[in-house]
């Protein structure tokens, strides 16, 4: 259904063009007022570093979003948790963007080792809530007033979901 294909210099070309469109968009949901905004999405890309990837439909090879995975947790030698960042073209949204966001997190639980993977959201985006939720990953806390969005203090809230919702460790 779907494949993820990670992000270097050589193929983000390719993407540039849908990349750009989903940002633009959905730019007033992954930044605060303190965030510079990258007029080139290249830019927003490149902070990522080898954790970004394209989300595509497996068949037919059609752009249907991006991942990212950032303020990591943990050493040289073992990742412990990680920030996750997406967004996915409206077309995507429904059982697709179900299916590839499970589909992500056994791949970082399964590839990258780690234990936990957080979600970072604005209060009001409630289409990633219910994605969040649909995906396994449970609430933990709201940051109240935590940073400025359109110049008015704006809530946080932070899911997160731990590796053992994939794999059950055997009890002691």
């Amino acid at each position: 259904m779907c494949r993820f294909i990670n992000i270097n210099k050589e193929n983000i070309t390719k993407y540039l063009f849908e990349l750009n469109q989903c940002y633009q968009k959905y730019y007033k949901y992954l930044q605060d007022d303190f965030t510079e905004k990258h007029e080139d999405v290249r830019q927003f890309v490149e902070q990522f570093g080898k954790y970004s990837w394209i989300v595509e439909e497996f068949i037919s090879g059609k752009f249907m979003g991006f991942l990212a995975l950032d303020n990591f947790i943990g050493n040289d030698k073992k990742l412990y948790s990680a920030e996750i960042t997406t967004f996915y073209k409206k077309e995507a949204w429904g059982i697709f963007t179900k299916y590839s966001g499970k589909l992500f997190l056994k791949k970082c639980f399964d590839e990258l080792g780690l234990e936990k993977v957080k979600a970072v959201i604005f209060s009001d985006n409630f289409r990633v809530k219910t994605l969040l939720k649909n995906s396994g990953f449970v609430y933990e806390s709201t940051l109240k007033s935590e940073t400025l969005r359109n110049n008015k203090k704006q809530d946080i809230e932070i899911y997160s979901i731990y590796r053992n919702y994939f794999y059950k460790k055997e009890e002691n």
